[in-house]
């Protein structure tokens, strides 16, 4: 049964609703710190920043909330990176 009126979503949620691509993202940057070099794995922790960084000034410039932003780059992040699997 849904909720008669809107419901707030707390970043808890968000995340764990997305535990899978969380912890992808965290094993293949230690997989790729400890085989190749740090420098691999701050270069992948960049991309994931940059992407997080798009999907939040899109979100803004369309006139979400702050955190709906945020929660939504998130999420749209850790969304969008499971698609190759």
């Amino acid at each position: 049964m849904l909720p008669s009126s809107a419901e707030r979503i707390t970043l808890w949620v968000v995340l764990r609703g997305s535990l899978l691509p969380v912890l992808v993202w965290v094993g293949i940057a230690c997989f790729v710190y400890f085989l190749y070099n740090p420098v691999v794995a701050i270069v992948l922790g960049g991309l994931f920043a940059i992407a997080f960084i798009v999907g939040f000034g899109l979100r803004r410039r369309a006139r979400h909330s702050v955190r709906c932003s945020v929660y939504g780059a998130l999420g749209g992040v850790l969304d969008k990176s499971m698609a190759g699997f």
